[in-house]
């Protein structure tokens, strides 16, 4: 019995090894697309990640190429690939790569996001983008939430708000690239625009961008009331970017509003000097200023301001003061000369009497600046300053309601 089980054993394992055998041999294209073409094209992408993190991207795109004909389902290769096309602004490849990366995981937000902002803005394909952006909305996900370890929810809120923020986008652009001719039509758009903006800030209401093209697409649409209320919360938001603050001086111009215009334009002229920002943006601005400044100097309630300044100065000369205000002056004087030749003899003493490190630091402390080894630094406290100042929205009451005011 013993003998005849180990027989049995024996013919079954031939059974079941001449089975795989066959399987192999009938199977053999099978095997190929599913297994080992699968493990060579995954060898390829991962070539194909090693450069594009060296940004070594001809390299790149060869071996994304070879990992993606092998395996055409890695959604993360057709990403990447994405990217680097819109890198060479080849956006029709970084369009198509887009598409292959959301039809592989439908649920890649990223891909649908990059997808509907490259065909917006350097195609001008604005259905195609929508359709991608509706997309993302609609996208159902499994929420998740372990604390401190996981959570989706924020990042599905987020992705939301940027979809809604780029339908806005779209909807301004279309109305800009339709005919201009039909106004009507171009109004339409814009509404929609200004629906995607404000349901963008339901779930974010602080972002910047969102606020900035709100106030753009009312500017358009000629709700300048509306228009200037946005602008100034993204300026509130975001008191360091000039777009804002040029925007707005435009529209306070057009409103006749000279005043506000020349301090809105200003700090846009500061920004953008400060920033950097190239050269042909500078000169525009310093148009609009000039332009506002001229605006301004026209005005009669400029010129009745202006004249009553130089009659202050005149009444306030040295010819209409009396002798005891002359006294008083002198006096003064002689006062600030005493205070400077004091200093003078300070310093002289500094410099016999004490040693000074050449490693030390030379430290010169003033309210708002420092003064370290020769350079200027700007304090903490006048930093917050400069902010502020530039954060505040002096025409704000011109856009609000006389109840709001």
């Amino acid at each position: 019995m013993r003998f005849l089980k180990k027989i049995f054993s024996a013919l079954f394992s031939l059974l079941i090894i001449a089975a795989v055998g066959a399987a192999i041999f009938f199977n053999q294209q099978f095997l190929k697309v599913h297994i080992f073409d699968k493990i060579k094209g995954m060898y390829y992408v991962h070539k194909g990640d090693e450069a594009y993190k060296e940004l070594k991207m001809n390299k790149a795109i060869k071996n994304y190429n070879k990992g993606l004909k092998l395996y055409p389902k890695h959604y993360g290769a057709w990403y990447n690939l994405g990217n680097i096309y819109v890198a060479y602004e080849d956006y029709i490849s970084a369009l198509y790569s887009y598409s292959q990366a959301f039809k592989y995981n439908p649920r890649m937000m990223v891909a649908r996001m990059n997808y509907g902002i490259v065909a917006t803005q350097k195609l001008g394909d604005f259905d195609s983008a929508l359709k991608q952006f509706n997309a993302v909305i609609k996208t159902k996900r499994k929420l998740l939430s372990i604390p401190y370890i996981f959570d989706n929810k924020v990042s599905t809120r987020a992705n939301k708000a940027i979809a809604y923020y780029n339908i806005g986008v779209t909807y301004r652009l279309k109305s800009l690239y339709s005919n201009n001719e039909d106004w009507e039509y171009q109004r339409k758009l814009l509404a929609k625009a200004i629906a995607a903006y404000k349901k963008s800030l339901k779930i974010d209401s602080k972002r910047y961008d969102t606020l900035y093209n709100l106030g753009l697409a009312y500017h358009l649409a000629e709700r300048f009331n509306d228009a200037g209320i946005n602008y100034c919360k993204a300026i509130r938001v975001q008191p360091m970017s000039y777009e804002a603050h040029y925007n707005l001086a435009v529209l306070l111009r057009r409103l006749r509003h000279y005043q506000e215009a020349y301090e809105e334009i200003e700090k846009a002229a500061t920004l953008i000097t400060a920033l950097n920002e190239n050269t042909a943006q500078q000169q525009y601005v310093a148009i609009v200023l000039n332009d506002i400044m001229r605006s301004l100097y026209g005005t009669e309630e400029y010129q009745r301001k202006l004249k009553q300044i130089l009659e202050e100065e005149k009444n306030k000369s040295e010819e209409n003061l009396s002798k005891e205000e002359i006294k008083l002056k002198e006096k003064e004087k002689k006062k600030q000369q005493k205070k400077k030749k004091k200093k003078k003899k300070k310093k002289r003493k500094g410099k016999k009497g004490l040693d000074y490190d050449d490693d030390e630091d030379i430290k010169i402390e003033s309210q708002g600046v420092n003064l370290v080894n020769g350079k200027v630094v700007v304090t903490e406290d006048l930093d917050v300053a400069i902010k502020k100042n530039f954060g505040k929205c002096p025409s704000m009451h011109l856009f609000l309601p006389d109840d709001d005011e």
